[in-house]
């Protein structure tokens, strides 16, 4: 019999053929444990996340227990309003002038503890640590505090992925919202009162047709960034590297041409994406590929599922960064044709944030260290989200 379980052992192992036989056999199957109902093809995924009548209505179970209400929740003025307030500090030339040299000063402080041993485990040592030292350095906040808000991070990930509502985890998760917020909101009314060069300070003083976002919110939306900056960044450059390593023809392109290295994290958020399923709740009755979905439903739109969808993608179970149906001038707009992002109104703000962390990190990374080979074989884990929880490699230093 074919597994199609979301929850099953052979999926939390190796989702692939699951995500295959949910394509193939039940393209709208509801899942009694979960309560919801579970979608996988690019075309019942990409109009969930494009149609209106898809809400986001589940954060306020889902995010505002542990962040507070976020802009993922927000619809209309409102959700139009504070993503303007938020999205310059993440586009051109704001990015990066203000906050280009904190990657790369992060990146080589990294790097200055194993570019020389010629072999690391670069999840640990390397791609868990980077992005959130990242962020709170951004922020302007004290580099001191970059284990606690590995802490904190890692807290908040496990409530947002706990999809079988462990207690405990449940519980650890509330602790930190209550820990962040005792930390950040004093922090936030010393820049509303005192800017500073930073993107705390940013986020206090930006203001729309006479609009700034609340403490509250400014609280909530770095409590936000620290999971959906943190986890997305930290998990598609494990899962890039992996991908190049396991591709030596494609990692020798990109070394050679570094403009590539966006080729191949766009392809890397279609083939392996970090985020492996969104949810979101209709507000009517609506008709999918198997049936219909009733308004109110949990539906569980399996991104990973949808962007190996043979539908959409020709040959899609192989790694191409060159690839002719991923149109890669528009991999990091609301316009994408990969849902790594999602897509529509609530297209991921900080896309070209994470896509410019990773450049930062990838060019650096290929610099210090070449002939880069696996040292153990990498052990993907998660469910919500998933890459290897180690990457154990070997490489010869680069003098």
């Amino acid at each position: 019999m074919t597994v199609t379980d979301i929850l099953s052992p052979e999926c939390l192992a190796d989702p692939t053929e699951v995500w295959q036989a949910l394509r193939e056999t039940e393209p709208l199957a509801f899942h009694e444990g979960l309560n919801a109902y579970v979608i996988s093809r690019y075309a019942d995924v990409e109009r969930a996340f494009k149609d209106p009548v898809f809400t986001s209505d589940n954060y306020s179970w889902q995010l505002e227990p542990v962040h507070g209400r976020t802009i993922l929740q927000m619809d209309g003025r409102e959700h139009s309003v504070h993503r303007r307030l938020v999205t310059p500090a993440f586009r051109g030339g704001e990015l990066t002038a203000r906050f280009v040299p904190v990657m790369r000063r992060n990146t080589t402080e990294l790097l200055d503890a194993f570019r020389h041993t010629g072999e690391v485990d670069l999840v640990d040592a390397f791609t868990t640590r980077y992005p959130i030292n990242v962020i709170v350095d951004m922020l302007g906040l004290p580099r001191s505090d970059h284990v606690l808000f590995h802490r904190w991070y890692t807290s908040m990930v496990a409530f947002l992925a706990n999809l079988t509502q462990d207690p405990e985890v449940a519980a650890a998760g509330l602790r930190t919202r209550d820990e962040l917020a005792e930390y950040l909101l004093p922090r936030i009314a010393e820049r509303g009162a005192d800017p500073r060069d930073d993107l705390m300070s940013v986020l206090c003083t930006a203001e729309i047709d006479g609009e700034r976002m609340t403490a509250q919110e400014i609280k909530a939306f770095v409590s936000l960034l620290l999971v959906a900056g943190g986890e997305t960044t930290d998990k598609a450059l494990a899962n890039m590297m992996l991908n190049l390593i396991r591709h030596p023809d494609q990692m020798a392109r990109v070394r050679a041409d570094r403009t590539l290295i966006a080729h191949a994290l766009a392809e890397t958020l279609r083939y392996s994406p970090p985020v492996q399923m969104i949810i979101r709740q209709p507000a009517a009755d609506v008709e999918l590929s198997g049936g219909t979905v009733p308004a109110g439903a949990t539906v569980v739109c399996l991104i990973a599922a949808a962007n190996r969808d043979p539908r959409h993608y020709t040959d899609p179970d192989r790694f191409d960064l060159t690839r002719p149906d991923l149109d890669f001038a528009k991999a990091y707009t609301a316009a994408a044709d990969h849902t790594g992002f999602a897509l529509g109104r609530h297209f991921c703000v900080g896309a070209m944030l994470a896509r410019t962390e990773v450049e930062v990190a990838a060019n650096a990374l290929l610099d210090a260290m070449d002939d880069i080979e696996l040292a153990e074989p990498p052990v993907a884990r998660g469910l919500f989200t998933r890459a290897p929880t180690t990457l154990r490699v070997r490489f010869r230093p680069v003098s």
